[in-house]
């Protein structure tokens, strides 16, 4: 071949490889326009992920260390900042959890099988929480267009007022566990707050005697419903000494329901151990329908009559005079009174090795109206 042969075979190959570069330029282009095309589709259809405020970060992560290590220095630089309301030491010391925490510490309590769960829960910032109660109806009264007006009567109000009480769990870890990165401290400490704290007042909104405790429903005086006064809670006897009737068990039953002021009925429910709502859930009607039935829906209670029940373990089990059941409108009859904040104080001295953490809140709890609640008493009388 000549020389101008291979120039001509040269600069034709040249050629093509060059187009071939191009073709392969515009076809990585198209490529690159079309995948960015689709990641912005993606984007825009994506949920977008709850994002975190930027007060909570450094609180998250300061409290973590705290918890693991005993270094406080990113709480106090925090505090001293002025950034993060939630890191304020306290007078008695320890710091304020964050809000997930304390949230997560808080859905557990009301979910919890206690009479918080039907009862009115009220937030406060002051030491105590006072209920102004009207024993009488503000006065009203018809009117002719020339009828003199007569005066009505004036309202009568009782002050009740709730002290905020120390509740406090003291949960412990070792500091082996402590230092594993991959032990979620926060979660584990509020389920372990959350389980004390739960205990703890379930048996005070009963049986606390007011003694740096909420006061309970059950410590106030019984009395028969037919001589009820303010101040006490009246109660409708079940005829046997330690039992049901033997005869008419159920009557028991609806003499509580209707000893019950008819305003009050619409939001009431009946209060029982397990044990007592085996008995009762045993009892017919006079055409043989079981008065208990249970609920179908996951998370809804059972019912008697036709109204909630909710299983409290610290009531009574039925005995002689025992007071075991309780029927009444608990969001009118009981308050119970908390301020929002959790404070934890880490003790690293006094269990060792085990590290101690001091959870602490302040909650109350009394009866606001005494025409609320009835009670059953197994008695004759």
């Amino acid at each position: 071949m000549s020389h101008d042969g291979v120039g001509e075979v040269t600069e034709a190959l040249a050629g093509l490889v060059s187009d071939f570069k191009g073709f392969r330029q515009n076809i990585t282009q198209k490529l690159q326009q079309q995948e960015e095309r689709l990641n912005m589709s993606y984007k825009s259809q994506r949920p977008q992920l709850e994002t975190v405020t930027d007060a909570s970060v450094p609180h998250q992560k300061a409290m973590d260390s705290y918890l693991r290590s005993g270094d406080d220095d990113g709480l106090r630089a925090l505090t001293l900042s002025g950034k993060s309301m939630n890191t304020a030491v306290a007078a008695e010391g320890g710091y304020l959890v964050d809000p997930a925490t304390a949230e997560t510490v808080q859905s557990v309590l009301s979910s919890s099988a206690s009479l918080r769960a039907i009862a009115s829960v009220v937030n406060v910032e002051a030491t105590s929480y006072d209920v102004l109660v009207d024993h009488t109806e503000m006065g009203a009264g018809w009117a002719s267009e020339n009828g003199s007006i007569v005066e009505t009567d004036s309202p009568q109000f009782d002050r009740i007022s709730i002290a905020l009480h120390e509740l406090s769990a003291m949960p412990k870890a070792s500091q082996r566990l402590l230092d594993d990165a991959a032990f979620d401290i926060e979660g584990w400490l509020a389920g372990r707050i959350a389980d004390k704290f739960a205990t703890s007042e379930a048996a005070a909104f009963i049986g606390g005697d007011g003694i740096d405790k909420p006061k309970g429903f059950l410590t106030y005086p019984a009395v028969d419903e037919a001589s009820w006064t303010w101040g006490s809670l009246g109660y409708v006897a079940t005829g046997a000494a330690d039992d049901f009737d033997t005869s008419q068990p159920a009557d028991a039953i609806v003499d509580l329901v209707y000893a019950l002021g008819a305003k009050y009925r619409a939001n009431a429910a009946f209060v029982m151990n397990s044990k007592t709502a085996g008995a009762v859930r045993k009892m017919k009607d006079a055409d043989g329908r079981f008065l208990w039935t249970d609920s179908l829906t996951a998370g809804q209670s059972a019912q008697l009559m036709g109204y909630p029940v909710l299983i409290a373990e610290d009531m009574p089990d039925i005995g002689t005079d025992a007071v075991a059941i309780a029927f009444g409108d608990f969001g009118a009859g009981y308050t119970i009174a908390e301020r929002p904040d959790l404070r934890v104080l880490r003790d690293p001295f006094s269990a060792k090795p085990h590290v101690l953490f001091y959870a602490t809140k302040r909650v109350g709890g009394d009866v606001t109206d005494f025409a609320a609640i009835k009670l059953l008493k197994f008695s004759v009388v």
